[in-house]
């Protein structure tokens, strides 16, 4: 004589709650990789090899230095250098079509903040942040990646790191929520 069973007890419950969790977790895994992974750019703009010879951020991201955002390079801003280059790469052919076809280059932002978060650039660069603070280490990476870590607390921190007699102020929400 068999015995009932709770209805969790199934066999074929339990199989299809295994299937739903694994499922879940591929989802989750998914999601995270995705968010964390930089985006193709139009042309792999090598930082790394900008920095080494000299160029500092401001010079391909002046907006930085006057307003609230630093801006991408334009076509005459790069094309500006590069005319006078005589090293050939797939690169620099990418750079050259879109400067004959009139096109601008269609970079893909990599540090987006949510709309409802107002930052500064020239605020940060005035009191002498470090663009590398926020956008790491870009002498180690040839096309720029997302920065994990940036979010609400890491701002925070970085505030009242920065300036414990004024964090009063600088951890109003008005003061990036606007």
């Amino acid at each position: 004589m068999r015995r009932n069973q709770a209805w969790w007890q199934n066999p074929g419950i339990k199989i299809g709650i295994g299937l739903v969790v694994l499922i879940l977790i591929g989802g989750v895994a998914a999601v995270i990789f995705l968010t964390q992974a930089h985006p193709e750019q139009p042309i792999a703009f090598p930082h790394r090899t900008h920095l080494a010879i000299g160029a500092n951020c401001l010079s391909c991201h002046p907006g930085a230095s006057w307003g609230p955002v630093a801006g991408l390079p334009t076509n005459d801003k790069c094309w500006g250098c590069h005319q006078q280059v005589e090293r050939q790469s797939p690169e620099l052919d990418k750079l050259a079509s879109f400067v004959q076809q009139n096109e601008p280059i269609p970079w893909v932002p990599v540090a987006m903040q949510p709309d409802f978060v107002r930052f500064n650039h020239n605020v940060h660069v005035e009191t002498g942040i470090a663009c590398e603070d926020c956008h790491g280490n870009l002498r180690e990476m040839t096309v720029a990646e997302p920065q994990p870590r940036q979010n609400m607390g890491w701002c925070l921190d970085c505030h009242q790191r920065m300036a414990p007699a004024d964090f009063v102020r600088l951890s109003d929400c008005a003061t990036c929520h606007y």
